[in-house]
């Protein structure tokens, strides 16, 4: 059974932009060389992950992300803590929404984080630190979580850009 740990390590893999190896993936996501090898195996057990190819499947991934993540992993607003933006707080989905009120934005907490707003549990916990030095990952998982966590009209921007953003990676020819 896929856990939302592996959701984070299939972002990882969207956001790769080089060679990869479990080893390298594991260090940029801040996780432990098993977590990637068991949550690659029960991806490809999900057909969310092709290893002969080496990537993400992707109709099958969007298709997850859209209409199963927030049943599978779902997330809620929770207390005011520091942390690093999160959901539609961050880009590409601030640039996308405008926020109603004046609520505290989504945060993944993180002791270190330079904005003060509601705790969203991240897909796993080392989200705030790898998001610090790799943009594109911390763009992949603003989209699942706003996917997770947002209204109606947040999840459509979020699937679109998801959709987007996916289309345009490169193909297995391309590599």
């Amino acid at each position: 059974m896929v856990r939302a740990a592996d959701i984070y390590v299939l972002a990882g893999l969207l956001a790769q932009d080089e060679q990869w190896s479990y080893r390298s993936l594991a260090d940029r996501l801040r996780v432990a060389h098993p977590v990637v090898q068991r949550a690659l195996e029960r991806a490809k057990a999900a057909d969310l992950y092709s290893p002969d190819r080496r990537r993400v499947h992707l109709p099958h991934f969007e298709e997850f992300a859209v209409h199963a993540l927030r049943f599978f992993a779902p997330a809620q607003l929770g207390a005011l803590v520091p942390g690093v933006p999160a959901a539609w707080a961050a880009e590409p989905m601030a640039g996308a929404i405008r926020p109603s009120g004046d609520e505290p934005p989504p945060v993944w907490p993180y002791a270190q984080g330079w904005v003060r707003g509601q705790a969203i549990e991240p897909l796993h916990p080392a989200v705030p630190e790898a998001v610090e030095g790799w943009p594109g990952l911390g763009e992949f998982l603003v989209l699942l979580d706003s996917l997770r966590l947002g209204d109606a009209r947040v999840r459509k921007v979020a699937r679109d850009l998801l959709a987007e953003r996916l289309r345009s990676l490169p193909s297995v020819e391309d590599l």
